[in-house]
């Protein structure tokens, strides 16, 4: 699956529209730097298997996060740094060796119409990107106008470890915590989970030991931020990621921390996650070290 991606579609969170955006932002951002984009500018996100694509004019591309096989008519070209595409290149994604999401960036960004000020495809909702839908065969997409020159001139590496099979992240404490039982509080942070075919860009399903509530009673709905780690009634754990729904109603066991949604955002159905629990200042000095190895990035 691929889809126009840019950074969200924030400030409307109090009317309910979801924020959607990158699933792996870094990875975004990082694409759109090697081609000298802002990192507002939209990028494809390519998600488990990747497209083929034709160019019909001379452009700038670079592929960040997942470590799919590239190749540019017929010869291989590296992800994590930018490279030409002559008019009428065809560029072919091959297999997938980790990471479950790559970004493609092209020079001057793709450039569907935004939608609340954003570029961001959301599929539940069927706003922004191409007609608020996944690409298929036949689409045509613009590309607009370059910004500024490719910012680095080699290949460079993510900031994060792309995960391989599964991947822990980590955690603080959810306002609802004190609604589970002891054991299923120690059970979420000792075993490990496997996500559910049945999830998508709205949250993971999780399967594994359910968790069992200490208090069933009604619940007031609440925010949901991105990583919200969500139990409802059946005790199956859903982690909220980047379409998630702006409220919700189900108990906030915890959050996964801003520095750990890249990786979480490179999972994919049949992956395993655990969690591992950490104070606001760990999380605060994880996402501070993430942004100094982006920045540093050359």
């Amino acid at each position: 699956m691929t889809t126009v991606q840019d950074r969200g579609r924030w400030g409307h969170q109090n009317l309910g529209v979801p924020v959607a955006g990158a699933m792996d932002e870094c990875s975004h951002r990082l694409a759109n730097r090697l081609v000298g984009n802002s990192s507002e500018l939209a990028t494809l996100e390519v998600t488990l298997v990747g497209p083929s694509l034709e160019f019909l004019a001379e452009t700038t591309c670079a592929v960040a996060g997942a470590g799919f096989e590239l190749w540019l008519d017929g010869v291989q070209v590296q992800t994590g740094r930018a490279f030409c595409v002559p008019p009428g290149g065809g560029l072919r994604f091959g297999r997938r060796r980790a990471g479950a999401r790559a970004y493609l960036a092209v020079s001057g960004g793709i450039d569907v119409p935004p939608v609340l000020g954003s570029r961001s495809t959301d599929l539940a909702s069927q706003l922004g990107g191409l007609g608020g839908r996944s690409l298929r065969a036949g689409d045509r997409l613009v590309v607009g106008r370059p910004t500024g020159r490719p910012a680095i001139s080699g290949a460079v590496e993510l900031p994060f470890r792309l995960p391989v099979g599964g991947a822990h992240v980590r955690v603080m404490n959810g306002p609802d915590r004190e609604r589970m039982t002891p054991e299923a509080l120690a059970s979420f942070t000792q075993g490990r989970f496997t996500i559910d075919p049945d999830s998508n860009r709205m949250g993971y399903r999780l399967r594994g030991e359910l968790l069992a509530l200490a208090d069933s009673s009604p619940l007031l709905s609440g925010p949901t931020p991105v990583g919200t780690v969500q139990v409802p009634p059946s005790g199956t754990p859903i982690v909220l990621m980047a379409d998630r729904q702006t409220t919700g109603g189900y108990v906030r066991i915890a959050t996964v921390i801003s520095a750990d949604l890249p990786v979480a955002g490179q999972l994919g159905p049949g992956d395993w996650l655990g969690f591992e629990l950490c104070e606001h200042r760990e999380a605060v000095a994880a996402l501070i070290g993430l942004e100094q190895r982006l920045m540093h990035v050359s």
